[in-house]
């Protein structure tokens, strides 16, 4: 099982992501993506499924036409852990 990060591993861990924002109620970090049209919204949310699928490790998200909002928590850490960092990066990564 994940473990919750500390206030210092929480902030190395969101130093090296762009664009995501930290919720300190929710203890999760959001991100939203925009794109030109719905059809790239959703063939990113494919790519992010694939690699979440991987990670076994799966975002709360919602799309509406060209805009995928992101939110990432660990739920049986009670909050935010590596692996949401991880996969926040991995996000990130498909992006280029």
């Amino acid at each position: 099982m994940a473990e919750k990060l500390n206030k210092t591993q929480r902030d190395e861990g969101l130093s090296g992501l762009k664009g995501w924002t930290y919720d300190d109620a929710d203890d999760a970090i959001s991100r939203v993506f925009k794109f030109k049209s719905f059809s790239e919204a959703f063939g990113f949310m494919t790519r992010v499924a694939l690699e979440a699928q991987t990670a076994d490790h799966h975002p709360d998200w919602s799309n509406s036409y060209d805009t995928v909002t992101i939110t990432l928590s660990t739920h049986d850490a009670g909050g935010l852990s590596q692996k949401d960092v991880d996969l926040a990066k991995a996000i990130d990564k498909l992006l280029g």
